[in-house]
């Protein structure tokens, strides 16, 4: 096997002024590699861990002005209360955009990073144009992840496994909010490595099918697995935000043991 050297932290300095630092990760980069390649980045490791999965490109306006007091009211307030880190996807659309902005807007400061395929990014002072394989990142995001892969979903199993390595033993949740295709290996990967997935019911697409499919209301061959993991919880996103905050932070504070509600 060919061997590649240890990827060193750079800098990816962004148009509004923000710098955040990133390392790339090669396919040879084996779990047990994370952790210390993250030490390397400066993050704090076996913080409560926020995983924030979902819908990109395909939330409608008037829901992500609905969803936006989600992640400034409950999500960013609760990590932050928790001296914790957010993870997610790294990408300046939907639920990331969504989480980078309430981090900026409610002046915290928790890691917030980004883990993306380096194929599928548009890094800073790039001349390449957006399009439907690739996207520019997210500015407000303090670290960057960049793994193998040119395709929308190659991120996934690394997604779980970085916030897997950056947790240890500390409580950890993967937040499902609307989402399409991909947002379905984000929830395996979750389930995988016995990260229990807290689905936003009401926010669309994904996250309403899993939600239905667990309460009964539909029949879904590929929820099947996710819900007799034990791992999937509802809560709706027409609960009185006070509420949702609670769940979300007991989830973060208390290890979790499978039980499905």
């Amino acid at each position: 096997m060919k061997s590649f050297p240890t990827p060193d932290p750079f800098q990816l300095k962004f148009p509004n002024g923000h710098t955040a630092v990133a390392i790339q990760l090669h396919r040879s980069t084996t779990r047990s590699k994370i952790g210390p390649l993250l030490t390397q980045l400066g993050l704090p490791m076996a913080r409560p861990t926020l995983v924030v999965v979902g819908g990109a490109s395909g939330i409608s306006e008037e829901s992500f002005s609905q969803l936006r007091s989600l992640f400034t009211e409950v999500l960013a307030p609760v990590i932050q209360s928790l001296d914790g880190v957010v993870i997610d996807g790294g990408t300046d659309a939907g639920v990331m955009k969504l989480m980078g902005e309430a981090r900026q807007a409610t002046a915290s400061t928790f890691p917030l990073v980004g883990v993306a395929a380096i194929g599928t990014v548009i890094l800073p002072q790039s001349c390449t144009l957006p399009s439907d394989e690739n996207a520019p990142l997210e500015p407000h995001h303090t670290h960057f992840v960049l793994v193998p892969g040119g395709l929308w979903g190659d991120e996934a199993p690394w997604i779980a496994n970085v916030a897997t390595a950056l947790n240890v033993d500390a409580p950890s949740v993967t937040v499902l909010v609307n989402g399409g295709r991909i947002a379905w290996q984000d929830a395996s990967n979750s389930v995988r490595v016995g990260r229990p997935v807290l689905v936003i019911a009401g926010s669309g697409r994904t996250a309403d099918e899993l939600a239905a499919a667990v309460r009964g209301e539909l029949s879904s061959d590929r929820a099947t697995d996710l819900i007799d993991s034990g791992l999937i919880h509802i809560v709706d996103l027409s609960s009185d935000l006070l509420f949702v905050r609670s769940v979300v932070q007991s989830m973060l504070s208390h290890t979790h043991q499978p039980n499905a509600v």
